[in-house]
């Protein structure tokens, strides 16, 4: 399988990373390019493969793709439509172009796209670069069960692949693509206010850092086991008439989960609004 990344950044990095050692593609099978000269020869260095820059070769990305199994897309969303409608004619029928833009629909895509070329969108979180991420994977009607398969491989050296359908995209960016945030916010919080109650900086970030590393262990390994959700785990903390069960209930007072909800909401309100801002 021959791989082309066009924008080969931190996320894309790790993507590459991960199907790299997966086995799920060869370094000698991987080009990749990159706005500046300096940059190319940095990832190169890195990752072990081809990568060229448009600062040197104004037509690298015609050439990347040329030969191309599966096209990785990974320009920001406001670039895709121009990105895409250049490469148009230097796209092989079979090859399959992968997105992990936010907003821009397949329906956009196919509209600067030759007709019939397959396509894969992708919404990938942050914690794909430390190999823990998650990947919700939306295969418009062109691609087959074989594409999917093939781009499935790609990211699932790096995280969780779930397959879903395109509407549900704004759910994952909600639940997964902002949901880093979320959580860097409340250990955030958890430091900032460890320090008002007199605890040492460095200790109390550490601390928090550290609970939520173990916490989605926990999560992760009692919902693998099908033993334990989030709720069982919560409730297995809180003894009656404990700590823990006063400062949930501190939380659900101060309407905990409503907000998490509205910031979900928010989310994928933007996702959907993007979708219409970068149409065709």
């Amino acid at each position: 399988m021959k791989l082309t990344i066009l924008g080969l950044g931190t996320m894309t990095g790790a993507i590459l990373a991960g199907a790299l050692d997966a086995g799920a593609v060869r370094a000698e099978d991987v080009t990749a390019t990159t706005r500046s000269a300096a940059s190319a020869e940095k990832v190169a260095a890195q990752h072990g493969v081809t990568v060229t820059s448009q600062e040197r070769d104004e037509r690298a990305n015609h050439a990347a793709v040329a030969e191309a199994d599966i096209v990785l897309v990974g320009v920001k969303p406001k670039n895709m439509v121009a990105t895409l409608t250049d490469l148009a004619p230097s796209l092989r029928p079979e090859t399959v172009v992968v997105s992990v833009a936010a907003g821009v629909t397949s329906a956009t895509m196919a509209a600067v796209l030759p007709a019939g070329q397959p396509i894969v969108r992708t919404m990938p979180n942050t914690p794909l670069t430390v190999g823990s991420g998650v990947v919700g994977l939306a295969p418009a009607a062109t691609a087959t069960a074989a594409h999917v398969r093939a781009v499935e491989s790609l990211f699932a050296g790096s995280g969780l692949v779930v397959p879903v359908e395109e509407e549900q995209l704004s759910a994952v960016v909600a639940a997964a693509g902002s949901a880093p945030a979320y959580v860097f916010l409340l250990a955030e919080a958890i430091t900032t206010h460890a320090r008002a109650m007199g605890l040492d900086g460095a200790a109390a970030e550490a601390m928090a850092a550290a609970t939520v590393k173990g916490a989605g262990l926990m999560l992760q390994r009692g919902i693998e086991s099908e033993e334990q959700t989030a709720e069982q785990l919560r409730r297995a903390v809180m003894s009656p008439n404990g700590t823990t069960e006063r400062a949930v209930a501190a939380l659900q007072d101060g309407g905990f989960e409503a907000l998490v909800a509205a910031a979900m909401d928010a989310a994928a309100a933007r996702d959907r609004q993007m979708g219409e801002e970068f149409g065709v």
